[in-house]
């Protein structure tokens, strides 16, 4: 459904020192651009291929307006995780990196009996999530 999600920042290198850890906890990298022109401002997490012709990325810039970057009351990007411990490697990498807890990891049976999931605000304020559904389950 979606290609790519984009969020503002307002210190592009402050965001990149919270993401690339946090991101790297679910196994995710910064996208190659190196073969393209270079667009200052921007860095990106996930899969950039082909100059963006496969693409399921998020994207970290400052607004296209110029006015400061702000975050939406009630917008959260969810991150998928493979396990309980890449979502508690999350959280734990982002607060050791600039970021706020939202919830602690563990599980959320009004969403599920095995919705495991943790979240987070960026240095810029915005909420992130990351959810592991059937993994780690305890044995019934």
């Amino acid at each position: 459904m979606f290609t790519y999600v984009c969020l503002g920042t307002n210190d592009l290198p402050r965001a990149v020192a919270f993401y690339d850890p946090v991101m790297a906890a679910l196994d995710l990298q910064r996208c190659d651009t190196s073969s393209e022109p270079e667009e200052p401002g921007w860095e990106g997490w996930g899969t950039y291929i082909d100059e963006g012709r496969i693409e399921v990325a998020l994207w970290l810039c400052g607004p296209f307006n110029g006015q400061p970057a702000s975050v939406g009351n009630g917008t959260m990007v969810a991150f998928a995780a493979k396990s309980w411990e890449q979502v508690q490697a999350f959280h734990r990498e982002a607060l050791s990196h600039g970021g706020t807890s939202e919830g602690e990891p563990g599980l959320r049976a009004h969403y599920g009996p095995d919705f495991y999931a943790a979240y987070v605000r960026d240095p810029d304020g915005h909420k992130l999530a990351a959810v592991c559904r059937g993994a780690g389950l305890p044995d019934a």
